[in-house]
């Protein structure tokens, strides 16, 4: 098997982030962490993941402070994890990746979950990418620069 390609001193902020994020089962933890679970045998029953791939996946997240290890809730020996500042700042990403999965893979009548406000109990507004100015933008109306 290939050797998997580190973006650790690239210059774009799109791949330096997937040294981190960029498996699937990497996500789907940082989305159950979003769901409240914090301990090791919430996420394996959750996905249903081999024990050692949930370690090795958990162990990078937070090496990368996007989990932390604190004691548990309960007062028991065992540990939670649970998400930092930096964790938490993948929420709008994970609002995208969930809003694309539910325009691109999903019938039109076919059931799937969904993101609500827990005020309302009503769905989200679709994100959208605003201007300086406000107005909406699509991928035409922007470019890639140097910072």
């Amino acid at each position: 098997m290939a050797k998997r390609k580190r973006h650790k001193n690239a210059g774009c902020p799109v791949a330096r982030p997937l040294d981190v994020i960029g498996d699937c089962w990497s996500m789907l933890i940082i989305r159950d962490a979003f769901d409240g679970k914090r301990r090791f045998g919430e996420f394996q029953k959750s996905l249903g993941l081999a024990k050692n791939v949930l370690s090795a996946r958990l162990r990078n997240l937070v090496e990368h402070d996007v989990l932390e290890t604190v004691p548990a809730s309960d007062g028991s020996t065992y540990q939670e994890y649970v998400l930092t500042e930096k964790g938490r700042g993948l929420f709008p990403v994970l609002v995208a990746l969930r809003q694309w999965g539910e325009s691109f893979f999903f019938e039109p009548h076919e059931r799937h979950v969904l993101l609500v406000d827990r005020k309302r109990r009503m769905p989200i507004r679709r994100l959208e990418i605003r201007a300086q100015d406000g107005r909406l933008l699509g991928p035409a109306d922007t470019m890639v620069t140097a910072a």
